[in-house]
């Protein structure tokens, strides 16, 4: 059996749902006798070391793209000339760009959409001013002309709201090429055999919240929840998991609302996955979420999630069964759910146990074969 070989490209192994995903997706690939794969990242940025010993990763030490000269990345091009991959899929926008330093014709290119890349929005009247907006449209097109003209891609959204982005803003002639593949995940990792229950009357209830510090994730409005919940004198601790630009401005937050008996913040953890096992409730407010690969993890530990509607959320959380999907951002509605659990346990308990059955048919084995069969079918289209 002739393996296909598969060559994943990514800005650098940070904190994120892309790269939980790719590092997830290959360690399943390291079981199947099909594939052959390596990862070759742009920086070197690991902060999944622990998880990814066994995985064969290449550092091509990108240097930034400038107009006026000619771009190579003779790593990326060694790695071509050594590996010879029959498919480049491309994670996160620059993965997809490097992608165009060195083109080859007997390979098959695969660009996944983890999220609405910016860098395919339309140009707006706006945009005219901004110098970051009119690079980015400079970007679109370079890849247009120098890579999708020639050389087909495929591309694959991982939800109807990014599905819906990438056949609106690409090209008319690349729209029949994105393919819709949700994301997949151990789900053996995070699953929970344990019944979940709530806290007794005298003990606290633990929400959590898992996400980089960035303003579209909007911590900060996890503190408007807590300062309603401390108004009904409700018993709780909120854990904020992860690291960013705005933690700092969280964390002064909290000293500034008088929460720091309850709001903390652990920065980057190694083992969310305890951290969930031992919560209650799972809770997001982010504005945008093109996904939501925590929203599963958290539901297989058995937590139900109440979560502000951040558009490709809304194909995980089912309303009443799994959790809430709250289309306002209002501090009231989201504390209104956290105590309706509180005084309904056995309901509770019921959605607890339906998010672990629900994220179970997301799991990391099932996706992979999905998603290698995708690979074959691309194959098979060239040869014939």
């Amino acid at each position: 059996m002739k393996k296909i070989k598969v060559l994943h490209l990514i800005t650098d192994l940070g904190k994120g749902g892309a790269e939980r995903f790719l590092i997830d997706l290959c360690k399943q690939m390291l079981t199947r006798r099909d594939v052959k794969f390596k990862i070759a990242v742009l920086y070197d940025n690991n902060l999944y070391k622990s998880d990814t010993e066994a995985l064969p990763i290449e550092i091509l030490n990108y240097s930034t793209f400038e107009i006026l000269r000619v771009n190579k990345c003779e790593k990326f091009t060694e790695l071509l000339d050594s590996f010879r991959p029959d498919i480049i899929h491309a994670h996160r926008f620059l993965g997809e760009f490097i992608t165009s330093y060195d083109l080859r014709g007997c390979v098959s290119y695969v660009c996944h959409g983890h999220d609405n890349m910016i860098q395919f929005r339309p140009l707006t009247w706006s945009d005219l001013f901004k110098k970051q907006r009119l690079l980015h449209v400079f970007e679109k097109g370079y890849l247009i002309f120098r890579k999708y003209l020639t050389y087909k891609t495929h591309f694959i959204s991982n939800s109807p709201h990014t599905d819906s982005f990438y056949k609106k803003v690409l090209p008319l002639f690349t729209k029949t090429s994105v393919n819709m593949i949700p994301y997949g995940f151990d789900y053996e990792k995070f699953y929970n055999p344990e019944p979940k229950k709530l806290p007794k009357e005298s003990e606290e209830l633990i929400i959590i919240n898992i996400g980089s510090f960035q303003t579209k994730k909007n911590q900060v409005f996890i503190l408007e929840i807590a300062k309603e919940l401390l108004t009904l004198k409700v018993k709780f601790r909120i854990h904020l998991l992860g690291d960013g630009e705005n933690k700092k401005l969280v964390e002064e937050k909290v000293q500034q609302y008088g929460l720091q008996k309850n709001v903390f913040l652990h920065g980057n953890v190694d083992n969310v996955e305890d951290w969930l096992k031992w919560s209650h409730i799972y809770i997001h407010t982010a504005v945008y979420e093109p996904f939501g690969l925590v929203f599963l993890e958290a539901m297989a530990s058995g937590l139900p999630c109440i979560a502000l509607d951040g558009k490709g959320n809304k194909i995980l959380v089912e309303n009443g069964r799994n959790g809430f999907l709250i289309k306002e951002q209002d501090a009231t509605l989201f504390v209104n759910k956290i105590v309706f659990f509180i005084q309904n346990e056995s309901t509770y308990s019921e959605m607890s146990e339906y998010s672990k059955t629900y994220s179970s048919a997301y799991s990391i084995e099932s996706r992979t074969n999905e998603l290698i069969d995708f690979y074959k079918i691309i194959i098979d289209g060239r040869q014939t």
